[in-house]
Parts: structure tokens; C-alpha cells; sequence
């Protein structure tokens, strides 16, 4: 079992991030991966770091694997994608990978193009992971569909391909992507989706590593996890069909308002007692997943990393897949 480490760029400025991931990799962790948004999910998280620049910087500054979840298509055209996937993957040798999905409209609007439905989004997302593999493999791609291209080629490429995995939430979306992906990253979910979610993938043929990536709060107390997540996790209430939908960090805020921190601590584990986390990540393990992501969704990254290093790596890293 990999356990790894992630960076959420919405909620600290890249250079504490940055002595973060070092930090996870000194206390255990295996590896990282951080998120790449325009915008956080709340005002009061107040950070969105460009993580393509980030990650040279982590990847230089550690010697364990780094990925990223990201949205080429709209904000990103799928051959400056490519590019940048390519140096990262050739300065820093199977090191470095990079899960793709079709975005939120938080991030993506930005372009001040159509944010277009979830089915072309879908379609947009396979014809961009397309020209990226052409790309990666060394050709000079032209295209004229959804993604546009012009006799692009990629002329620094790395000796060994950076892994393209998939980033998915629902079983059918796994089952779809099972066609490209050499793995599939998702969310924690209830162990009856998560098992679907797997069974999806693999059924369908999907072929690498399983990877789930867990939001937590964790504090001395109970109490203080409460509040840190309910400070900055709530968004978690706002349902995935929503969320890929809504604009800005004050329109997630407003559709938050009055929720309380009981509510918020329903939607992810929220423990002072890192056993009951050991637990919960468990029963993830047990379910035939490869790799586990450790997303502590507070601010204060330091005590999480070296309580979860002492008291969870260890027993949750000898889970034999």
C-alpha cells in the first residue's frame, strides 16, 4: 500500500506547501499530489497556487512521486498540457503523473468561453486526452474537432512516459475512461460506491493503479476537528453535480451559510483519535485500492503530518495488495 501525501493549493500559499511536502516525506509518506485550481472553494480559504510551477519546485525538493488532478480542455489546451507534462516527466524520471478529468466550472470560466454540459465535457475530455497521448508519443498531431491543433509537436520528450491516469467520481465514468487511463484516481466514498467504483474500472478493463484520495480533519480534540472543518471543508456538503457547476468561491460560501459543523463532519472523518482515522482508511484498503492520498483539510499541516506518520503510516503501509 502506497499512502501519500496531499497538497491542497486552495488552503496555504505554495511556499508553506512547499515545506509541507517535505516535511510528509521526512515523517513516511510515500509520495504526494496536490490540486490545480484557479480559484479555492471558499473566501476563507484563500490560496490558489499555480501548481505547474509548484511542482517543479517539490519535485526538486524531494525524492518521492508527485501527481496532480487536472482539467485540460478549456483552461489549458491539451497540447501546452502535453509540453508541461513532458519536462516534468523527463527532468524527473517516473517520478511524476498527472490525473485527467473534465474540470469544474470554478476553474474554467475563467477563459470567459461556454461552460459546456456534462456530456460535452465528457466528449471534450476524450478527444484531449487523444491529442495529449499523440502528442506524448512523439507525433505532430493536427486536429479539428472539439480541440483544435495545428501541426503540434512535443520536442523534449521524456525516456520514461509520465502515467495519464483517470479522475473520476461515478462508476460509469470510471467504466468509460478504463478505455485510456493507466490508472484512475477518486474520491473517498461509501465502501458499497467505492466497491462499485472498482468493480466498474477493472470490469471494463482499466489496467494501473487504484488510487482514493481522503479529506479528514484532524485536531487534539474532537471539538477543534469539528471546527476546522467546518471552517474550511464545507463545501463538501455541495453535492458533485453542483459543484462542477458553480463559478466562484463566494457562490459556494452562499450555498453553505447555514450549515453547522455536525453536518459538515457527516460528510468526512473528523477524529482526534488517529486510531478511528486507522480505521476508517482500513476498511478503504481492504477493498483492493493501491495508493491512499491523506488530504488533513486544516490549515496547520505539521502536527497532522507527524501524528499520522507515528500512528497511521505505519500499519496502513503493510497492507499487502
Amino acid at each position: 500500500m502506497m499512502v501519500g501525501f496531499h497538497a491542497s493549493h486552495e488552503q496555504l500559499p505554495p511556499s508553506r506547501l512547499l515545506e509541507a511536502v517535505r516535511h510528509a516525506e521526512q515523517a513516511g509518506f510515500d509520495a504526494a499530489m496536490c490540486s490545480d485550481h484557479f480559484e479555492p472553494w471558499s473566501v476563507r480559504q484563500g490560496n490558489s497556487g499555480y501548481a505547474w510551477s509548484w511542482l517543479a519546485a517539490a519535485l526538486e525538493a524531494t525524492r518521492f512521486s508527485l501527481g496532480v488532478v487536472t482539467a485540460p480542455g478549456q483552461r489549458y489546451h491539451p497540447a501546452i498540457a502535453a509540453q508541461k507534462i513532458a519536462t516534468l516527466a523527463e527532468m524527473y524520471p517516473g517520478r511524476f503523473w498527472a490525473a485527467i478529468g473534465s474540470g469544474e466550472a470554478i476553474n474554467e470560466h475563467v477563459t470567459g468561453d461556454r461552460w459546456p454540459d456534462k456530456a460535452e465535457r465528457d466528449a471534450r475530455l476524450v478527444e484531449t486526452v487523444d491529442v495529449m497521448r499523440r502528442l506524448l508519443e512523439g507525433e505532430e498531431v493536427s486536429a479539428a474537432g472539439r480541440i483544435r491543433v495545428d501541426r503540434a509537436r512535443i520536442w523534449s520528450l521524456p525516456e520514461v512516459h509520465a502515467p495519464l491516469f483517470a479522475a473520476a467520481v461515478s462508476a460509469e465514468t470510471a467504466r468509460g475512461a478504463a478505455a485510456w487511463a493507466d490508472g484512475v484516481i477518486t474520491i473517498d466514498q461509501s465502501r458499497d460506491e467505492l466497491r462499485a467504483f472498482i468493480d466498474a474500472y477493472r470490469d471494463a478493463g482499466g489496467r494501473g493503479p487504484i488510487s482514493v484520495q481522503v479529506h479528514l480533519s484532524w485536531a487534539p480534540t474532537d471539538d477543534e476537528a469539528r471546527s476546522i472543518a467546518h471552517d474550511q471543508w464545507r463545501q463538501s456538503l455541495v453535492p458533485a453535480h453542483l459543484a462542477w457547476e458553480l463559478e466562484t468561491p463566494e457562490a459556494f460560501d452562499e450555498r453553505t451559510a447555514g450549515v453547522s459543523a455536525e453536518q459538515v463532519a457527516e460528510t468526512l472523518p473528523v477524529f482526534a483519535d488517529t486510531a478511528r482515522h486507522l480505521e476508517h482508511l482500513m476498511a478503504i484498503a481492504e477493498l483492493g485500492v493501491d495508493r491512499i492520498f491523506l488530504h488533513h483539510v486544516g490549515t496547520e499541516q505539521a502536527a497532522f503530518i507527524d501524528a499520522f506518520g507515528e500512528h497511521v503510516l505505519p500499519a496502513l503501509k503493510e497492507v499487502d495488495r
